[in-house]
């Protein structure tokens, strides 16, 4: 009884395996296209002069950095100012103005510059060499 279970299940089997396996094509794709620019034709530049303002600053307590800047520019006038705290307690302000013929830029300092003495936080331990071992000494036969 049991041969004639195992003989339909593979005659099943073969009847169920019998088709033939389905392949894909793989896509097909386009070659790309690749457009050369005319070396002979003249960019276009917008016609419109340029005109802008815009401003920026940081302030973190934490890290101690504070800087801002601003800019403003109409056509070929451009004026504007940036401000930076140095490390040495300073602050440096730089004020700009280009007129089309060349930027001219007026830098002042505020406060005045401090140098506190340097004294580490971290002391190291004193100096201690390390202990002195003699070479093995093998023995000659």
């Amino acid at each position: 009884m049991s041969l004639k279970v195992i003989l339909v299940a593979c005659v099943a089997a073969v009847a169920l395996a019998d088709k033939a396996p389905v392949y894909h094509q793989p896509p097909v794709y386009a070659a790309p296209t690749y457009h050369a620019p005319d070396p002979y034709k003249q960019p276009e530049y917008p016609t419109a002069p340029p005109k802008y303002n815009y401003n920026y600053g940081v302030a973190d307590g934490y890290s101690g950095v504070n800087f801002a800047a601003s800019e403003s520019r109409d056509g070929y006038k451009t004026e504007g100012s940036y401000t930076v705290d140095l490390p040495d307690s300073r602050k440096q302000i730089v004020k700009y103005v280009d007129n089309g013929d060349g930027l001219v830029a007026e830098v002042t300092y505020e406060g005045e510059a401090q140098y506190p003495e340097y004294k580490p936080t971290y002391k190291p331990a004193p100096y201690k060499p390390a202990p002195y071992h003699a070479a093995p000494k093998y023995p000659v036969y």
